[in-house]
C-alpha cells in the first residue's frame, strides 16, 4: 500500500475518533475534574488537583477494563485493539500522571524523596525505604505511573505495527497491574494517609470491587465455554 493511501487511511480513523471519542472525553474529563476541585475546602491548589484528579483516573482505568468483558457477556465482537477502549486508555493514562505529577507535590513540599525513604529526622529504620502506609502507597502509585507512561506511549497503531498483535496485546496486558497498584495506591492514602470521608473510600472500592468481579465472571463462563473468548493475538 502507498504512503499516501496509508496515510489517507489513519487521518480517516483519527477524525471521527476526535468527534466521537476523545472530545466527549476531554469534556468529561474536564467537568468532573472541575467540580472536584471546585468542591473542596482545601486551602491550596495543589492538594485541590491531586484530589480532583484521583477519582477520575480510576474511574476511567476501571472502565477500560470493563469494555472487553462487558462485550463478551453481550455476545459483541471484542477485538485485539479497539478504538473506544484505546482512547478511554489514552485519557485515563493523562489523567493519572498529571495526578501522579501533582501528587508528587501535595505532601513534604519541596522534598518528594521523602516519599520513598525515611528522613534523617525520623526514628531509625535498618532499611531507609518507606515501607509504613504512606511508604506503600506512594511505592505503588509511582510503579503504576511508571508502567502508564509505557502503555499511553505504545497506544497507537504505530507501535501495534511494530510488536505485533501478540507483543503489543501482551504489553498492553499490564493494565490489570496498573490497576491493581492504583486500586491498593487509593485505598491506603484513602484509609492510611489522609483518612478520606467513607463516601470517596466506598468509590474506590466499588470501582475495584465492580471491575474484579465482572472480570472473573467472564473468567469463568469463558473457562466454562458459556462466552467466547477474547481473540488470541
Amino acid at each position: 500500500m502507498r504512503a499516501g493511501s496509508l496515510s489517507s487511511i489513519r487521518r480517516n480513523r483519527l477524525q471521527p475518533r476526535l468527534v466521537r471519542h476523545h472530545l466527549p472525553l476531554l469534556l468529561l474529563s474536564a467537568v468532573s475534574l472541575a467540580v472536584l476541585y471546585a468542591t473542596r475546602d482545601y486551602k491550596d491548589v495543589l492538594s485541590r488537583a491531586s484530589f480532583a484528579t484521583a477519582y477520575p483516573a480510576i474511574v476511567l482505568l476501571a472502565v477500560t477494563l470493563l469494555i472487553g468483558p462487558w462485550n463478551l457477556l453481550r455476545k459483541k465482537p471484542n477485538p485485539v485493539s479497539s478504538d473506544l477502549r484505546r482512547d478511554i486508555g489514552i485519557w485515563a493514562g493523562i489523567v493519572a500522571l498529571v495526578h501522579t505529577g501533582v501528587g508528587q507535590c501535595v505532601h513534604l513540599r519541596g522534598r518528594p524523596w521523602l516519599y520513598y525513604i525515611y528522613g534523617p529526622t525520623e526514628h531509625h529504620h535498618a532499611l531507609p525505604l518507606r515501607h509504613d502506609a504512606f511508604g506503600i502507597a506512594n511505592f505503588t502509585g509511582a510503579v503504576s505511573a511508571v508502567v502508564v507512561a509505557a502503555l499511553l506511549a505504545t497506544s497507537n497503531d504505530y507501535s501495534l505495527r511494530k510488536l505485533g498483535t501478540r507483543g503489543w496485546k501482551k504489553l498492553q496486558r499490564w493494565n490489570y497491574a496498573v490497576f491493581s497498584l492504583a486500586a491498593v495506591h487509593a485505598l491506603f492514602y484513602q484509609v492510611g494517609v489522609e483518612n478520606q470521608k467513607p463516601g470517596w473510600l466506598a468509590i474506590v472500592i466499588l470501582c475495584v470491587a465492580f471491575t474484579a468481579a465482572l472480570q472473573m465472571l467472564v473468567f469463568g463462563r469463558c473457562r466454562a465455554g458459556t462466552v467466547g473468548r477474547e481473540p488470541r493475538p
